[in-house]
């Protein structure tokens, strides 16, 4: 193994260092495709607009999607960035299940931050649009967020610490 191939020494301080610069770098790439999507979409959220197919009632999006439609860009967009995100995996030729929580806490916080940018970074839209009767495609709200936001943003923070905990300090991977 050479210097470059090593990685870096991971105490004290340092160890806080790299989760949050993880989850600040995911961020900025949900910062970066919520602008891709607003170039895609324009004021009209979901995919409503785009030339694509849409399931707009099932049983099944009422369990698994938050009973919003299920469409064609979804159905590929999602497992696309699944497949993004497990790359740097394959690319090293490691896995855990620490590792795997911390790629699915990543995902998680990916579109947390890319969709509650969309609206942010959306000129149609904007924070002071950034409610329910705006957005008919949250249609569950918990205070000023969509539980979408409370729910994923619990589940990643209990994984993305987990993925760092070893023995009762936090690992170095």
């Amino acid at each position: 193994m050479t210097a470059t191939d090593m990685p870096l020494a991971a105490t004290g301080r340092t160890r806080l260092l790299q989760p949050i610069l993880l989850i600040g770098m995911v961020m900025l790439l949900g910062f970066f495709f919520a602008n891709v999507e607003i170039q895609i979409e324009g004021s009209h959220g979901w995919a409503s607009s785009l030339p694509t197919w849409r399931i707009e009632h099932h049983w099944l999006l009422d369990i698994f999607w938050g009973s919003r439609p299920m469409t064609g860009y979804h159905a590929w967009v999602f497992p696309f960035m699944a497949l993004f995100f497990h790359f740097p995996l394959v690319f090293a030729w490691r896995w855990s299940w620490r590792l795997e929580a911390r790629v699915i806490a990543c995902i998680m916080i990916f579109w947390l931050s890319e969709d509650f940018l969309w609206f942010v970074c959306n000129p149609v839209f904007g924070l002071a649009k950034f409610a329910p009767e705006f957005i008919p495609w949250h249609i569950h709200w918990f205070g000023p967020a969509p539980v979408d936001y409370w729910t994923m943003s619990a589940a990643a923070a209990v994984l993305m610490a987990w993925s760092y905990w070893e023995r009762g300090l936090p690992a170095a991977t």
